[in-house]
Formats: C-alpha cells, sequence, structure tokens
C-alpha cells in the first residue's frame, strides 16, 4: 500500500516537472547599460524559437548577433529616439521571415525593462538640505 502511493507520488512530481520545463527554458529578454567607445550602449539580450526569426525593438529591424540566444548593441542615441520620453522598458518582439510583409504579426512580443532613469531627466542639484526632528 505504502508502495503503491509513494509510486503514484513519484509520478506525479515526474509529470509536473515535465510539463512546467518549457516554460523554464525561454527566459524574457534584458537590457543593460555598457560602454561602446565614446558612447554609451544598451546591451539587448534574448532567446528566439527559430535562428530565421527577425528581432524588432519597438518596431525597428535590428541586425542581431547569436543564433537563437542573440545580443545586440543600441547606442543610446537611438534607443531615445525609438522610444517614448521617460519609457521605462522596451519592446523586443521576434518575426518569422515570411512575414516581412506583415510587419503586425509577431510571434513573441515581450517587454524588456531598461536601466533605473536611463530615459529620464535628471535635474541639476545644487544642495540637499536634511533636518532631524
Amino acid at each position: 500500500m505504502a508502495s503503491t502511493r509513494k509510486l503514484a507520488l513519484v509520478s506525479a512530481l515526474l509529470a509536473a516537472a515535465a510539463i512546467g520545463s518549457p516554460a523554464v527554458a525561454q527566459s524574457a529578454p534584458s537590457t543593460r547599460l555598457i560602454d561602446c567607445g565614446e558612447e554609451s550602449c544598451l546591451l539587448v539580450t534574448g532567446h528566439r524559437e527559430r535562428v530565421s526569426d527577425e528581432i524588432r525593438i519597438n518596431g525597428h529591424l535590428v541586425d542581431v548577433q547569436g543564433q537563437r540566444t542573440w545580443r545586440v548593441r543600441l547606442p543610446l542615441a537611438t534607443v531615445r529616439e525609438w522610444s517614448t520620453p521617460f519609457a521605462r522598458r522596451i519592446e523586443v518582439s521576434s518575426h518569422p521571415a515570411r512575414a516581412r510583409t506583415d510587419m503586425a504579426r509577431a510571434d513573441t512580443a515581450e517587454h524588456a525593462r531598461l536601466p533605473i532613469g536611463l530615459l529620464g531627466h535628471v535635474p541639476d542639484l545644487a544642495s540637499l538640505v536634511i533636518t532631524l526632528d
């Protein structure tokens, strides 16, 4: 009786692990600020299902490096041009190469968070006064 319960429990755990695995395989795209010579760039990394899929950032086709795991460097001026003011994230989408004529159709569209304050304005702070009561 106890061995039957153990067998049922192990079977249930294995089935749950098999079902949950594909979701772990793909992660959301990520961003990071890097040095690009004399200017700063945004490094965007992500995953795509097919190597032939095109990657678009905020609707703009980008030339990525890599296969299924890819990366692209974008100058900050380009990121500012493609984004709304004070944006906190960018849209990263993958499109099948065959769908070039239908740009509205995306296989996947995800959002990647931008580094804090990247597209915001930083006010000049002349002084800061702290008082304790």
